[in-house]
């Protein structure tokens, strides 16, 4: 993804996970290189966390390098994603997704 000018890091990576399609996952890292700030996966977590309220940005479809949400498990936030996640056709085994058959930027890969 190209940077744009006058765009804030938080809005580059915003602008990112609101590409991830409906039924794929993307990690906080290939988000990160997405967005054009390479290495810098925690600040993709800082992003999410500080969404505004009722925005459209599906933080939901971003989860760890493992293909594990990073929530703990007992968190309600944990609980919420995984439901969405699963709404959507992503599917998890012994709490982790394949990234191979639901991850977004694979999926591009494979296109090519």
């Amino acid at each position: 993804m190209e940077a744009k000018q006058g765009l804030s890091n938080y809005d580059l990576i915003w602008e990112t996970v609101r590409q991830i399609p409906r039924g794929r996952v993307a990690t906080y890292g290939e988000v990160a290189e997405q967005a054009g700030v390479p290495g810098q996966a925690r600040l993709v977590g800082y992003a999410l966390h500080n969404l505004p309220a009722k925005s459209d940005v599906p933080w939901h479809r971003v989860i760890n390098s493992q293909g594990r949400i990073s929530l703990p498990r007992g968190n309600s936030g944990y609980q919420r994603q995984m439901r969405l996640l699963r709404k959507e056709g992503v599917r998890f085994a012994h709490g982790r997704v394949d990234l191979a058959r639901f991850g977004w930027l694979r999926a591009l890969r494979k296109r090519k």
